[in-house]
């Protein structure tokens, strides 16, 4: 699956996107916010995440900036199947890239992708450490759940607290709309 918004090209990562992918993720700013990442990442670790079989369900993107020139990788957005069932969206941004807005690009390209999927609500997370990103998934019109509840981070090899947020894609129509 592929998608395009107005800056940004979300499409599948392939092999030979394993260098760029290294160089764009390698940043442990970035991988400490993200629960399946490993720390340190390098080559071999972007290699094993291009190689693992894509869900065709709930599809996982590399974001490509699109304008003048090849394209470049910004940073990375999907879905996954939570342990109870839900789908929770995640998404990283390489630090070169932060305050540009791609997050929020990428999360509303995301939402679409889930009402198209048929899906009636998306969930998703942060890391107390990282408002940041709970302020992208509030202006994506996500609601905190009021849960705050321990979670596994790769990279830090710890549990580490992570406030859960949800969205009924209902509600998701009025938030874009706006």
């Amino acid at each position: 699956m592929f998608a395009r918004t107005e800056r940004l090209l979300l499409r599948p990562g392939w092999a030979e996107d394993a260098p760029a992918l290294a160089k764009a993720i390698a940043d442990e700013a970035i991988v400490r916010n993200l629960a399946l990442a490993p720390w340190p990442y390098g080559l071999d670790e972007a290699r094993a995440f291009l190689d693992k079989t894509a869900d065709p369900v709930l599809p996982s993107f590399l974001l490509l900036r699109r304008g003048e020139g090849e394209p470049e990788l910004v940073g990375g957005a999907g879905f996954g199947r939570k342990p109870g069932g839900g789908v929770e969206i995640g998404y990283w941004i390489a630090r070169a890239h932060w305050g540009n807005g791609y997050a929020y690009e990428a999360g509303c390209q995301l939402i679409e992708i889930a009402r198209t999927l048929g899906l009636p609500r998306l969930e998703a997370g942060h890391f107390v450490d990282n408002p940041a990103s709970g302020r992208v998934l509030e202006k994506l019109g996500f609601r905190p759940t009021g849960r705050t509840v321990p979670r596994h981070s790769c990279a830090r090899g710890s549990e580490v607290m992570c406030r859960m947020f949800t969205l009924e894609l209902a509600d998701a129509e009025e938030v874009m709309a706006a």
